[in-house]
């Protein structure tokens, strides 16, 4: 990471890195109790962050996260692929314990909400405001519906 980048981090409040650290030495802890030391300080700081991370999400790599923590929630059934890109609002949650299954190198618009037990291929983009509660194959682009109006009152 540039000196540019970390400084714009610093500035925003977003510098994960110890978070993310901390999150991937807690995966390799055999210990229960510093375990749950480890994560009452990730939820502690995901919390300051405005964000949730599942204590069970797993992550092929670091994901890239522009905008920080803000407003994100991973559950924690979630599989997350390398290299992929969430920004801010993002919902990837479970229904009855099935979560969605990202893979590598998507994209997550924000304000997407991905629901249930979903599996995103590779390359594949999620547009900003999204609900997708299917499948989506590698390298497709998913966007939201174009509002409509239900509802027109007339003027008096």
């Amino acid at each position: 990471m540039s000196v540019r980048q970390q400084i714009i981090d610093y500035s925003k409040g977003d510098h994960l890195g110890l978070f993310w650290r901390l999150f991937a030495w807690r995966s390799r802890t055999a210990s229960r109790r510093l375990r749950a030391v480890q994560t009452f300080f990730l939820n502690r700081s995901a919390r300051r962050h405005g964000g949730y991370i599942g204590k069970d999400a797993a992550f092929a790599g670091r994901p890239m996260l522009p905008h920080g923590l803000h407003g994100i929630y991973i559950s924690r059934y979630a599989r997350i692929g390398a290299d992929c890109c969430i920004y801010q609002n993002v919902t990837i949650g479970e229904v009855d314990r099935a979560a969605p299954q990202i893979r590598d190198h998507c994209l997550i618009g924000a304000g997407a909400v991905l629901v249930g037990g979903i599996t995103v291929g590779d390359y594949a983009k999620i547009g900003a405001g999204a609900v997708v509660c299917f499948d989506v194959p590698a390298h497709a682009t998913v966007v939201a519906q174009q509002p409509r109006v239900i509802v027109r009152e007339e003027e008096p």
